[in-house]
């Protein structure tokens, strides 16, 4: 079963079914890689970066984490988001290898994304799910270090560990996969016994007002939903420049089937008109 070009949220929905992420770590990774990429797809974590075909050589910068838990999913398995961005909207998109748990435990995560921001630069961070915790946890590291960079672009994020959420008790039934049971397996493999107050686990609990501009996307029915609205109201009470959209019809993890399924695409045009905002175009 191979990616076929545009597709419904059904086709979506048939084909994450079709290939269940399974129970050990090993199993995730190869699952998760054949949902996304195809049955032929190999291996292949290296460090990916897109540059537009047009541009000059001060084009702005986003540098993407990907999701999956910490466990799963690699810069090959979201290079068609980075590609999309770059290709449609004029950035430069970077997107890092960090090492995975449990082979890794926190905090190599954070410490392989402080390395992927250059000294000096103020890109934009983004990323989905696990990949939006690392995003989210690596501003609020460098603003608190007088680095702070010029925005972020959140998708579905982790941001609360520590029983703030409510949807976290309920299914999605978009994804079979994916509950609080899931999470909580992921998490212990990546952050092992630290505290789930821990502001790392769950910055939710670190001090918002260090955030920079934050654009935030979640569908309405997902598990984290709470974890993108609790993220918004007490950052934006925080005085933070913060700015949340709720769809209906995404599910976790939807930005990965853009460009072939409309409201990916949607959802990383949104996200990319607000980062424009944020950077001087050519």
């Amino acid at each position: 079963m191979e990616p076929s070009g545009p597709a419904s949220r059904e086709d979506i929905l048939a084909r994450i079914k079709a290939f269940p992420l399974g129970q050990s770590p090993d199993e995730m990774r190869e699952n998760f890689r054949h949902r996304v990429l195809g049955t032929s797809a190999g291996l292949d974590d290296a460090t990916r970066s897109f540059r537009p075909e047009t541009g000059g050589g001060n084009l702005p910068r986003i540098i993407w984490f990907h999701g999956g838990g910490y466990v799963f999913g690699g810069p090959d398995t979201h290079a068609g988001i980075a590609r999309y961005i770059s290709d449609t909207h004029g950035f430069v998109v970077h997107l890092p290898h960090y090492p995975l748990a449990p082979d890794h435990q926190w905090p190599a995560q954070l410490d392989a994304a402080l390395a992927a921001v250059p000294s000096g630069s103020a890109p934009i961070l983004a990323g989905d799910n696990a990949g939006g915790h690392l995003a989210l946890v690596t501003a609020l590291d460098l603003a608190r270090k007088g680095r702070p960079i010029a925005g972020l672009l959140l998708f579905s994020p982790n941001t609360d560990r520590s029983g703030l959420s409510k949807t976290r008790a309920q299914a999605d039934k978009d994804a079979p996969d994916f509950d609080d049971r899931c999470d909580k397996y992921l998490a212990k493999l990546c952050f092992g016994d630290r505290s789930t107050t821990d502001p790392q686990v769950s910055p939710l609990l670190d001090d918002l007002s260090l955030l920079p501009p934050t654009w935030i996307e979640v569908g309405a029915h997902e598990v984290l939903l709470d974890d993108s609205r609790l993220l918004f109201a007490r950052a934006e009470e925080a005085g933070a420049d913060i700015h949340l959209t709720v769809t209906e019809n995404l599910m976790h993890m939807a930005q990965i089937w853009a460009p072939d399924w409309a409201a990916a695409t949607e959802s990383l045009d949104r996200a990319a008109e607000f980062a424009k905002s944020l950077t001087p175009q050519d």
